[in-house]
C-alpha cells in the first residue's frame, strides 16, 4: 500500500523527546533519592534461592562443558543431563517475549506461547545438532528449515542477499558483524510475524507471511550496517558523512529516496555507495509497498525518531566537558524504544494492550547493558555513550549521573512499576542482568573487572556488595540467545578466516600449477613442425580456476599428509585430462564453442584435426603422469589408473548422452544423471584419486564420493544459471549458449527458482556427506560455498 506522506520532523521528534523526557525524569528521581536499592535488594534476596548454592564447592564437579572450552551441542546436552534445559529455554524463550514482542509474561495467553513456543525451539535444538555444532544457524539448518516452512525462495534470496553484503562490507568496517546484526533483525522480524499467526492456518497464507517476514526484516536489518555502522566507520569522510546524512533524512521525511549523483563522491567510494544506494532503495520501497492503509505515516515518524536519535549521539565528542544528563540519557532513550517499535511496525501488525509502554520502558534496559559490555571498543573509537562520558569527565563533573546507577534504577523500575512486581519478569530480568556481568567479568579478568567496578560502583555500598556476590556465586543465568550469538559470531569469523585461506590456497596452488604444466617439445623432432605440443600449451595457458587439481592437492596434501611434490604427476594428469575434454567439448562436431575461458577455442586457431590430436595427446600425456607416481605403493597406483581409467570411459559416455540430449526434453533423473557424468565424475576423481594413493578407508571413499555427487550437480547448477543469467565478460564466455544449442539444462527443466532450489538440496546433500568425512575439512567446505556463489 503506497500512500503520499510528509512528515513534519521538528514536532515529529518532539513529542517524542517530551515523553522521553517525563521517562528519564522518573528514573533521575529514583536514582538520586536511592530509592531503587533497599527494593532491588529485597527482590534480589528472593531471587538467589534458585541461583546460589547452598554449598558452592560443588560447582566444581557439574561445571557446564561451556565453562571447559566445550560448544553448543555439548552444552545443551549437558543441560538436559542434568534437568536444566526446560528453564533455561523457558527464560530464553521469555526474554524474547518481553524485548521482542513487548508482552507481559504474567499474562495466561502469553504463557501458553511461551510454552508452546519452548518445546518447539527444545525439539529444534536436540535435532539439529552436528560434531557438537548447531545445524539451525548455519547455510543448511537454515535452508532446511525453509523447506519445513515451503519458504525456500525467501531463504535462498536471504542466503544470497547476505552474501552479497559481506562482499561490499569495506575493511574498515566487520562484516561479520554486520551479517550478525542481519541476521539478529531477520530472526526478529519473523518470529513478530510466527507469533502473529493464528492456530490453524492453511500453509500457503503461513508462508506467504514468513516469506514478506523475511523480506521485511532483511530490509529493515539493511540500516544497521548501512547507515549506522557506515556511518560511524572511517569509511566516508566528513563531507560524504554529512550528505549521506541529509539523503537518508530526506528519505524519511519525503517518502521518496533521492537519486544518486556519484560523481560527487569520491572515487575510491563510488562503487560502495551506488551498491549501497541500490540495496536500501530497494528496501525503501519494500517496506512501503507492505504497509497497510494508515500505517506508513507511523512507520516513517518512527524510523525518523530513531534516526535522529542516533545522529544526534554520533556528531557528539567526547573532548566537549559539557553535555548534560538529558543530552546524554534521552537519545539514548529514543533510539533504543524506537529500534524495537520500527522492527514491531514493518509487519504493520495490531498492537496489542499496553505493547507499546512496554517497549518504550524496556528499551534503555538493552541499552545500557549493550553500552556496558562495548565500553572499551567505545572508549578506543572515541564514541559517546553514558559510560565513556562518565569515564571520561567524573572527575569533573560531579552532576553526572553514573550510568551503571541508572541501570539499576531502570531494572527497578522495570520490575516495580512496569511488570507489577511480577516473579516470572523479575527473574528474567535479574537473569539477564546478572549474565551480562558475569560474561564481562569473565571477558576482561577479575583484575580488571574490580578496577571498572570501583569507577562505576552506584552509590549504594551494601547494594553493590550484594550485586556483586550474585555475580561471584549466582548459577544458572545463562541464555539461548547468547550462546547462538557466540556460535554465530564465532562460525561468521571462522567462516571468513577460511574463505581467505582457501582463496590464498586457490591462488597458491593454481600458481604452482600453472607452472607445471606447459609441455616441452619433443628432442626428437629438431628439425619438423611439431604443431601439438603449441596447441596443447595454448589450450593449458588458457588459465581456468584449475578447481581440480588445486582440490586435489588439498586433499592429498592438507588432508592425507602426502608429500606435495610427490603429488606433482598427479596434479598435471587431472589438468591435461580436463583440458582435454574441453577440446572435445568446444568442436563442431560438439558444442561448436567459439570462446574457452575468454580466448578462442583451439579448433578456429588451428583447426578440427589439430585439436582432436591434441586432445588425444593430452589424454595419453595423463596416463603416463599417472604411471610416473613411484614414490607410493604400486598397488595403489595400479588402482589409481584403474580407476581413472573407468572415470575417462565415463566421462567420454557422459558426453555421448549430452550430444544426444540436444532438442531432447529431459527429466530431473535424467539431468542428474547426466551432470555426474559429466561434472560430478570428474569432481569425484579430484577427490579420489589422492585418498586411493593415502589408502584411505571405504567409508572416506564413500563419503568424499557422495560429497563429489552432489557439489558437481551444485556446480552445474551454478553454471546453467550462469548461463541464463550472468556476466560474459566475467564468464569468458558467451552467455546463452545452452539454449542457442537446444540443450535440456535445470533452468529448462525447473526453471529459475526450480534450479535455485535444487542447486540448495545438492548443496545441502554435499555438506550432510562432508559430515561423514572424519577430517571435517573446512576447505572443502568453503569449495562447495565458491561453486553455490561464484560469479564466473
Amino acid at each position: 500500500m503506497n500512500e503520499d506522506y510528509h512528515i513534519d520532523p521538528d514536532p515529529c521528534y518532539e513529542q517524542a523527546e517530551h515523553k522521553a523526557g517525563q521517562y528519564f525524569a522518573i528514573l533521575l528521581k529514583l536514582a538520586e533519592s536511592g530509592g531503587y536499592a533497599p527494593v532491588l535488594t529485597e527482590h534480589l534476596r528472593q531471587w538467589q534461592h534458585k541461583h546460589i548454592r547452598r554449598f558452592p564447592w560443588l560447582s566444581l564437579f557439574s561445571r557446564p562443558p561451556q565453562e571447559q572450552g566445550g560448544n553448543a551441542g555439548h552444552y545443551l546436552n549437558w543441560l538436559e543431563r542434568t534437568g536444566r534445559l526446560d528453564g533455561y529455554l523457558e527464560r530464553s524463550v521469555s526474554y524474547m517475549y518481553m524485548r521482542d514482542l513487548g508482552q507481559a509474561v504474567d499474562d495466561p495467553k502469553t504463557q501458553m506461547r511461551i510454552r508452546r513456543m519452548t518445546a518447539r525451539v527444545k525439539q529444534r535444538l536436540l535435532s539439529s545438532q552436528s560434531g557438537g555444532g548447531l545445524d539451525m544457524i548455519n547455510m543448511t539448518g537454515v535452508y532446511r528449515w525453509a523447506q519445513s516452512e515451503g519458504v525456500e525462495s525467501a531463504a535462498m534470496w536471504l542466503i544470497g542477499k547476505l552474501h552479497t553484503v559481506a562482499t561490499h562490507i569495506p575493511e574498515q568496517m566487520n562484516a561479520e558483524h554486520a551479517q550478525r546484526k542481519l541476521i539478529k533483525i531477520v530472526f526478529g522480524v519473523v518470529l513478530h510475524a510466527m507469533e502473529e499467526m493464528e492456530e490453524g492456518l492453511e500453509p500457503r497464507e503461513r508462508a506467504e507471511r514468513i516469506n514478506q517476514a523475511i523480506r521485511l526484516g532483511y530490509s529493515y536489518g539493511l540500516t544497521y550496517p548501512f547507515i549506522d555502522d557506515l556511518l560511524d566507520a572511517k569509511v566516508l569522510n566528513i563531507e560524504e558523512k554529512a550528505r549521506y546524512s541529509r539523503l537518508i533524512r530526506a528519505a524519511l521525511l519525503r517518502g521518496t529516496v533521492p537519486e544518486l549523483e556519484l560523481e560527487s563522491w569520491s572515487e575510491s567510494n563510488r562503487q560502495l555507495i551506488h551498491y549501497v544506494h541500490g540495496e536500501l532503495r530497494e528496501a525503501f520501497e519494500y517496506i512501503k509497498e507492505q504497509q497497510p492503509a494508515g500505517k506508513q505515516t507511523v512507520f516513517f515518524e518512527q524510523s525518523y525518531v530513531f534516526f535522529h536519535s542516533q545522529e544526534l549521539d554520533r556528531v557528539k565528542s567526547l573532548s566537549n566537558p559539557s553535555y548534560t544528563n538529558e543530552e546524554l540519557f534521552i537519545p539514548v532513550i529514543l533510539k533504543s524504544s524506537s529500534s524495537r517499535l520500527v522492527a514491531r511496525s514493518v509487519l504493520g501488525t495490531a498492537e496489542e494492550e499496553g505493547f507499546e509502554s512496554r517497549t518504550f520502558y524496556y528499551g534503555i534496559y538493552n541499552q545500557l547493558a549493550d553500552d556496558f559490555a562495548d565500553l572499551d571498543a567505545d572508549l578506543e573509537d572515541g564514541a559517546v555513550t553514558p559510560y565513556t562520558y562518565y569515564l571520561t569527565h567524573h572527575d569533573r563533573r560531579p552532576d553526572l549521573l553514573n550510568p551503571f546507577e541508572l541501570y539499576w534504577t531502570v531494572v527497578c523500575h522495570l520490575i516495580q512499576h512496569v511488570y507489577k512486581g511480577d516473579a516470572g519478569a523479575r527473574e528474567v530480568i535479574l537473569d539477564r542482568a546478572i549474565n551480562g556481568l558475569k560474561r564481562f567479568k569473565a571477558r576482561l579478568g577479575d583484575t580488571a573487572y574490580a578496577r571498572r567496578m570501583r569507577l562505576l560502583a552506584p552509590d549504594a555500598p551494601a547494594f553493590n556488595r550484594l550485586v556483586q556476590r550474585m555475580v561471584r556465586r549466582a548459577d544458572d543465568v545463562e541464555f539461548l540467545d547468547k550462546l547462538l550469538r557466540d556460535q554465530l559470531a564465532g562460525q561468521l569469523k571462522q567462516d571468513r578466516q577460511h574463505q581467505q585461506l582457501f582463496h590464498e590456497t586457490v591462488r597458491k596452488a593454481r600458481d604452482q600449477i600453472n607452472r607445471i604444466l606447459p609441455l616441452d617439445p619433443p628432442a626428437d623432432l629438431p628439425h619438423l613442425e611439431e604443431p601439438l605440443t603449441m596447441a596443447a600449451n595454448y589450450s593449458l595457458a588458457s588459465g581456468g580456476k584449475r578447481l581440480r587439481p588445486v582440490l586435489t592437492w588439498v586433499v592429498g596434501v592438507q588432508e592425507y599428509g602426502l608429500a606435495a611434490e610427490q603429488l606433482t604427476p598427479l596434479l598435471r594428469s587431472l589438468e591435461y585430462m580436463h583440458t582435454a575434454s574441453l577440446i572435445f567439448d568446444d568442436l563442431p562436431t560438439q558444442d561448436n564453442a567459439s570462446i574457452r575461458r575468454g580466448q578462442a577455442t583451439l579448433h578456429l586457431v588451428h583447426d578440427s584435426a589439430t585439436a582432436e590430436l591434441t586432445g588425444l595427446l593430452l589424454m595419453q600425456r595423463a596416463v603416463q603422469e599417472q604411471a610416473s607416481l613411484k614414490s607410493f605403493d604400486p598397488g595403489a597406483v595400479l588402482a589409481l589408473m584403474k580407476y581413472s581409467a573407468q572415470r575417462a570411459e565415463d566421462l567420454c559416455r557422459g558426453q555421448a548422452m549430452d550430444l544426444g540430449s540436444k532438442g531432447k526434453r529431459l527429466t530431473l533423473e535424467q539431468l542428474n544423471t547426466l551432470c555426474y557424468y559429466k561434472t560430478g565424475i570428474a569432481f569425484e576423481a579430484a577427490l579420489i584419486m589422492p585418498a586411493l594413493l593415502a589408502k584411505a578407508s571405504s567409508q572416506q571413499l564413500d563419503a568424499l564420493k557422495s560429497y563429489a555427487y552432489h557439489a558437481g550437480i551444485a556446480f552445474q547448477i551454478r553454471d546453467d544459471l550462469l548461463d541464463t543469467e550472468g556476466d560474459g565478460a566475467m564468464l569468458g564466455k558467451p552467455v546463452g549458449q545452452d539454449a542457442s544449442n537446444d540443450r535440456s539444462t535445470f533452468v529448462t527443466v525447473l526453471g529459475l527458482d526450480g534450479a535455485r532450489r535444487q542447486m540448495w538440496e545438492h548443496y545441502c546433500l554435499a555438506m550432510e556427506a562432508l559430515r561423514r568425512f572424519p577430517q571435517r575439512s573446512g576447505f572443502l567446505t568453503q569449495a562447495l560455498h565458491y561453486m553455490v556463489h561464484r560469479e564466473s
